[in-house]
């Protein structure tokens, strides 16, 4: 039937509009979700691209997966998700998702069997790795390890905490809305950890993953790579000013923590784990290939 207000038959479905008032803008690709083919909606007005995705968030059940450059296996990892962290899918097939992070916006593409639907997790992994048992005992056989960092949901059963995938001992764990109140602590419990490039604590990670997991573990949320966190740590402070616990030492291409005046902690490639050494034997290995081995002084809260 029709009447006066039926549309057409042929009427298009309505259309999400936008208008784009002068030249596209060049973006950091890293952070901004737009390739060849197609872009974030959320860009739509920014950026003009052929396509427009809405992102649609999954949740990483893996216990850690890298974020990948492209969808090879080969490809380079500019990052990585654990367990518990949302990722927003701008584009799905078979064997690959592409988006971008929920926790801090990094783009591209990880395995689709890492990722399942959107889940609001309860809880956080506080040790270096927590078993993951197949029943609540602890000599009961162990189906995975789960990586300082990685987020669940689960109920609490005794000693336990039941999860889809199975049991986390309650001393393993903490809840996900605790905030820790020394970051650097959280830092220092990376030590001896392997040196992976890309990594943020799955089975080993980077300078920059380091910083970030640690700062995060306290609530403050800071970009993924040296260059960025550069720009958006804490307030930059002279080289006259006395370093103390807590400051961030940033270096070409690499990012340390100082655990007090004299000692920097990073994830470095020289040693291939995160250490613990006199700031000042960093500098002089530097010395050699930069005219300027420390490019920036940080502050959190300065």
């Amino acid at each position: 039937m029709t009447g006066p207000d039926t549309p057409p038959r042929n009427t298009p479905p309505e259309r999400t509009r936008f208008t784009l008032d002068g030249r596209s803008v060049a973006l950091d690709r890293r952070l901004h979700a737009a390739r060849g083919d197609l872009a974030d909606l959320a860009l739509a007005g920014t950026l003009f691209s052929a396509h427009y995705a809405r992102a649609v968030p999954l949740t990483c059940v893996a216990p850690g997966t890298p974020i990948l450059s492209a969808t090879a296996a080969t490809s380079e990892a500019v990052s990585e998700l654990l367990r518990g962290e949302i990722f927003h899918a701008l584009d799905v097939t078979t064997d690959w998702a592409w988006g971008f992070c929920g926790h801090d916006g990094y783009v591209g593409y990880v395995r689709r069997d890492a990722l399942d639907i959107e889940e609001q997790p309860t809880h956080r992994v506080t040790t270096a790795t927590a078993p993951l048992f197949s029943s609540p005992n602890i000599k009961s056989p162990i189906a995975d390890y789960w990586p300082r960092g990685a987020r669940f949901s689960g109920e609490v059963q005794g000693a336990f905490i039941a999860c889809a995938e199975g049991f986390i001992h309650s001393r393993h764990a903490a809840l996900a809305a605790d905030r820790e109140q020394d970051w650097v602590a959280v830092a220092e419990r990376y030590l001896g950890q392997p040196y992976v490039w890309g990594g943020r604590g799955h089975r080993g990670v980077d300078c920059s993953g380091l910083v970030q997991v640690a700062l995060g573990a306290a609530g403050i949320a800071v970009p993924r790579d040296t260059d960025l966190q550069c720009e958006g740590i804490g307030a930059p402070i002279d080289s006259e000013t006395r370093l103390q616990r807590g400051d961030i030492i940033f270096f070409p291409r690499h990012v340390g923590i100082m655990t007090d005046g004299k000692t920097l902690l990073h994830a470095n490639a020289h040693w291939m784990a995160v250490v613990a050494e006199p700031l000042a034997d960093v500098v002089a290995r530097l010395a050699d290939t930069h005219a300027q081995p420390i490019i920036a002084r940080r502050r959190i809260g300065a």
